[in-house]
């Protein structure tokens, strides 16, 4: 068996989700293994070069992790030919002039999402990129969940007949700072530095319901700064000028309306911290991050309302366990494999810049709706 080297520029690998789940989860965990397997039985091996702005912390990382190659400079990184995946996790405020260069550098590009701060940036990224002959994608991770691939399943089954709505929950509380240390990072709550629930989140949000329910064709929303003051990193009160929670009512092609709630300013009374469910003429179904429950319509109970009396019939027992029937891989190491066989043998990778943009779009219109208090159409974009 034929090994292959495929040196990897990873920006932004200090951050919490960069250093977590894309190099150890990812890059790392598929060296691990033996590398990416092609399809000619071949592998290739990922050979990272990690870039931040701290030197400190990357030297940290390189000895921790036996990771050979970093620095702090972009076109450093850039300049060598033999790197040929340029990876960005960066605040997004710091994206778009990386990707910039990257393009320019000739690299393949795989970035975090959103892809930029606004739709005019997002399209000139996936123009600049096509012109340039340079593949493309953005993460979307949550469409790997053992959960929502579940759902996947049902749907493409015809387990629901005719989907009517979806409804999502998502979020848990994020401290403050003051009396217990945040588990976010202080930027997603500065709008000026790219915060906020509806950039952050509808992005994810478009690329689920696009590829399991159909295009998001108009959105109302509404956000909310619940909390208007936090404490940073280095202990000082900061202002909250980004949204911590956006509330959507997407309109979807083929008739299916979809409601989702996004709040870093919730307690969780859910069995896990995102939850969809999917109800059709044929059944129902409730899907989390791992697992997914449902009722069939021959299962349904048949409540009747009644105030005056307790309710003596348990509704979560009516409900069925979907099996796994498969092993279930990290969604974000599953889709780095992708990208990498979409780059050396020209697989199918669906999830390019373009994407990417669709979900910046969706994010900009729940803003807008939420600014004008209307419903605002969304276009389809093109290149």
């Amino acid at each position: 068996m034929s090994e292959r080297r495929l040196g990897v520029v990873m920006n932004g690998v200090t951050g919490r989700m960069g250093y977590n789940q894309h190099l150890v989860r990812s890059v790392l965990a598929i060296n691990a293994e033996g590398g990416v397997a092609l399809a000619d039985g071949s592998r290739v091996l990922l050979d990272p070069m990690l870039l931040g702005r701290d030197a400190e912390k990357l030297r940290a990382l390189s000895e921790r992790h036996g990771v050979r190659r970093w620095t702090t400079d972009l076109a450093e990184a850039l300049a060598d030919p033999e790197d040929s995946i340029y990876f960005d996790a960066q605040v997004t405020t710091a994206r778009v002039d990386a990707v910039r260069a990257a393009i320019a550098a000739g690299k393949h590009i795989y970035a975090e999402k959103p892809i930029a701060e606004d739709v005019p940036a997002a399209l000139e990224l996936a123009r600049q990129a096509a012109a340039a002959g340079v593949k493309n994608g953005v993460v979307q991770d949550k469409l790997f969940l053992p959960g929502l691939l579940k759902l996947r399943r049902l749907i493409e089954g015809g387990f629901f007949g005719r989907i009517l709505s979806v409804r999502g929950e998502f979020g848990y509380w994020v401290f403050e700072g003051d009396w217990q240390v945040a588990q976010r990072p202080s930027w997603n709550y500065r709008a000026e530095d790219g915060g906020g629930m509806a950039l952050d989140m509808f992005p994810h949000w478009n690329y689920l319901l696009e590829n399991l329910f159909g295009r998001v064709e108009a959105v109302y929303a509404r956000t909310a700064t619940h909390i208007p003051e936090r404490v940073d990193e280095q202990g000082r009160t900061y202002r909250a000028t980004a949204d911590d929670a956006a509330y959507g009512i997407f309109e979807l092609a083929g008739g299916v309306l979809a409601q989702i709630n996004s709040s870093w300013a919730v307690r969780v009374h859910r069995d896990e911290l995102v939850e969809f469910q999917v109800d059709g003429t044929e059944g129902s179904a409730v899907a989390g991050l791992r697992d997914c429950r449902i009722q069939h319509r021959g299962a349904t109970p048949k409540p009747v309302w009644n105030p005056d009396l307790p309710n003596a019939h348990s509704f979560r027992d009516g409900w069925q366990s979907v099996p796994d029937n498969a092993v279930f891989d990290n969604g974000f190491k599953v889709q780095w494999e992708m990208f990498v066989r979409h780059v050396v043998e020209d697989a199918p990778f669906p999830y390019d810049f373009l994407a990417g943009a669709r979900g910046v779009q969706l994010a900009a219109a729940g803003l807008e709706s939420a600014r004008e208090g209307r419903r605002v159409e969304v276009a389809e974009l093109t290149l």
